[in-house]
C-alpha cells in the first residue's frame, strides 16, 4: 500500500490534544499538551499497517509547523519528534531553551 502524502490532511483535535490523520480507517496520531505558550509533544503513535510510508513524519511536521506559527515554543519529549528534529534545522530557534549558534549560554 501507498499514501500520497500530499493529500492527507492532518486536523488538530483540541478535544484530545493531538494531531492525527486517518488513513485507510487507522488513525495515526500526535499528542500534545499545551500550557501558555509552551506545546510539549509527548507522543507519536503510527499503526502498523502504515509504518514507513512517512506518516510520522508528516505528522511532526505539522505539529512544528503549527507551534511555529503560533508563537510556541516547543519542548519535545516524544522521541520521534526528537528525532525529526534532529534532521530539520529550521525548527531548531522554536525549541524552548534554543541558544542558536555561537551561544554564550
Amino acid at each position: 500500500m501507498s499514501v500520497d502524502l500530499d493529500s492527507l490532511a492532518v486536523r488538530n483535535n483540541e478535544t484530545e490534544k493531538r494531531f492525527e490523520v486517518e488513513v485507510n480507517g487507522q488513525m495515526a496520531l500526535l499528542e500534545y499538551i499545551r500550557a501558555g505558550q509552551n506545546i510539549t509533544y509527548t507522543h507519536t503513535e503510527v499503526p502498523v499497517a502504515l509504518k514507513g510510508m512517512g506518516i510520522g513524519g508528516k505528522l511532526a511536521r505539522h505539529a512544528l509547523e503549527f507551534a511555529r506559527d503560533n508563537d510556541l515554543k516547543v519542548i519535545p519529549i516524544c522521541p520521534f519528534v526528537t528525532s525529526y528534529l534532529r534532521t530539520h534545522p529550521e525548527f531548531h530557534h522554536i525549541v524552548f531553551g534554543y541558544k542558536g549558534k555561537g551561544s554564550s549560554a
